[in-house]
């Protein structure tokens, strides 16, 4: 039996989803684990090219893209080892940074939720592995700028923590689930991941649910990989609005009803600001941004 079950959700990321194969192959040798890659219906030839390349993977095709939780969840059915490690595909294992993470838990027990240190491809830092729980005073900076304008400050862009660079060890609210480590039997206690949350929110929705758990999730740096980001949603306006409706999920699942109605607005008025911006901008050096913010505020429907 593994003592570690690395799940992968692949969507039309086939050269990545290889990439990342290969990296754990190559990266992870001194704990016992399994490969589970469930495909949510890639047209890229994806699944195939995964059969034929590692036939050692638990392949499992699904019909249907039932998005990051939901094939999440299904994975996890199926997982045989202790701890659960959720993976993306658009990821690279560096320097043994697998059993390194599932070293640090063993040691961290308490803990319960483990998460390491993300870089982008030029190996600066990709501040995305964690964040800090969402306020309505991190909404109102982010609505009116002031997170654009001040981001390594940690009163005006406390979702990201300001200027930390993720090198030190340190408790945080939210581990991101592109590399996000969990015991299966406490995975199994929360329900994984809420399946409302098609794409987005599902680790800080897990997390807040944790948290209520005793669970004190955590950053370790020695575990580092490399995370590209945004590889199976390419779209930029498409994602931002799924985002957002993601967004407006999660406030409706765990804030008061005035505290709702608030954070709404300022979802709201965060894309009204920017489209308005972006118009003014337009104007004077023709730059065509305005034109995914208009599209995006006539989505208003899908995150009110």
């Amino acid at each position: 039996m593994p003592s570690l079950s690395i799940i992968i959700v692949s969507y039309n990321t086939k050269k990545y989803t290889l990439e990342c194969l290969r990296s754990i192959y190559e990266q992870t040798q001194d704990v016992s684990y399994e490969v589970i890659v469930i495909d949510n219906a890639s047209s890229d030839g994806s699944a195939e090219a995964i059969e034929a390349k590692f036939p050692n993977v638990h392949l499992i095709k699904s019909k249907k893209n039932v998005g990051f939780a939901g094939a999440n969840n299904l994975a996890a059915e199926e997982a045989k080892g202790d701890y659960l490690l959720l993976l993306n595909p658009d990821t690279v294992i560096l320097d043994g940074a697998i059993q390194k993470l599932y070293n640090f838990a063993l040691v961290n027990p308490d803990n319960l939720i483990y998460g390491g240190r993300t870089l982008f491809e030029d190996r600066s830092l990709n501040p995305t592995s964690c964040w800090k729980k969402k306020t309505l005073w991190s909404f109102f900076c982010y609505a009116t700028g002031l997170a654009s304008l001040f981001r390594k400050s940690s009163l005006f862009n406390p979702e990201s923590y300001g200027s930390w660079q993720r090198d030190t060890v340190r408790e945080v609210d939210i581990v991101t689930g592109c590399f996000f480590l969990i015991k299966k039997e406490f995975w199994e206690r929360l329900q994984g991941f809420d399946p409302v949350f098609f794409m987005y929110a599902e680790d800080d929705d897990l997390c807040l649910r944790a948290k209520k758990q005793g669970a004190k999730p955590i950053i370790t740096p020695a575990a580092t990989i490399i995370h590209y980001g945004g590889r199976s949603e390419p779209v930029r306006a498409d994602k931002i609005v799924r985002v957002l409706r993601a967004k407006t999920q999660l406030i409706r699942r765990h804030w008061g009803k005035r505290k709702q109605q608030l954070g709404v607005f300022f979802i709201q008025f965060s894309v009204f600001n920017r489209m308005l911006i972006y118009i003014i901008v337009h104007r004077f050096t023709g730059k065509t941004m305005a034109n995914n913010w208009m599209y995006i505020w006539k989505q208003l429907k899908e995150y009110k």
